[in-house]
């Protein structure tokens, strides 16, 4: 499935304009303590909604579609985290494509505001708008899907995996703290993940998570669960070639 959709990262970044009101924010979901999403840290995340990329594994349905109905306003969030200052450390935006969104960057300045890091969970769809919202940032998740050549069969738009590997290039630079994270495709082979592993260790990545494909409510029915458990499948990787190097899954 290949859609003629322009490529996010041809949309510049969010002005001071585009950008002065938090209330704008499309909020698919809101989970107000966790403890994996941020490492280290105890934060909230916020949910937002819209995603230009069609993942056939995405778990978050539900959170593609930008004009969905919003599910809770960013007033109602602002207020929770005032009441949580001193028992939160961080507030994490996800999604959907939180960086879509052009209201995201005053969302982080009134997190940062009242006291808290931000995090970011992201696929790397916008680069453009991403290195605008980088100086907001404490620490970043960033997806690696693939190879540059290998996304669109995964996202089913075409030249998303320049945009990716370009966000991870701004990212490195900018010093933001970064994990990438890959999940993997059914029909990989060690042989293929060790491939990915090798060349983000060869672009500097130092934290690196590899996370099982879960098929039972994946976007795409087709898919079929992976032929290789995630242990055996990411056996040929060196976990000596990053600082972190984590299985997430079976």
């Amino acid at each position: 499935m290949s859609r003629q959709t322009p490529c996010p990262s041809d949309v510049d970044g969010p002005t001071a304009a585009d950008s002065a009101d938090a209330e704008r924010l499309r909020i698919g979901g809101f989970v107000p303590l966790t403890t994996i999403d941020y490492p280290g840290e105890l934060a909230a995340v916020v949910f937002l909604q819209g995603c230009a990329w069609r993942c056939r594994y995405c778990q978050n349905g539900a959170l593609i579609d930008p004009g969905a109905t919003p599910v809770i306003a960013w007033p109602t969030i602002r207020e929770i985290l005032k009441r949580r200052r001193g028992l939160l450390d961080a507030a994490v935006f996800s999604g959907g494509e939180p960086t879509l969104q052009s209201a995201l960057a005053a969302a982080m300045t009134e997190v940062r505001e009242l006291g808290f890091k931000v995090g970011l969970h992201t696929a790397g769809p916008a680069p453009k708008r991403l290195e605008r919202l980088l100086p907001l940032l404490d620490w970043v998740a960033l997806d690696i899907k693939a190879l540059p050549e290998d996304y669109p069969a995964i996202t089913g738009i075409p030249r998303s995996g320049e945009a990716a590997w370009e966000s991870l290039s701004l990212i490195q630079a900018s010093g933001v703290p970064l994990e990438v994270r890959t999940t993997t495709m059914p029909q990989w082979t060690a042989r293929d993940l060790a491939t990915l592993a090798a060349l983000l260790a060869q672009k500097g990545v130092r934290r690196y998570a590899v996370q099982a494909c879960e098929t039972r409510n994946a976007l795409d029915p087709l898919l079929t669960q992976p032929a290789i458990p995630l242990a055996q499948l990411a056996a040929a990787i060196d976990p000596a070639s990053f600082e972190g190097f984590l299985l997430r899954g079976h």
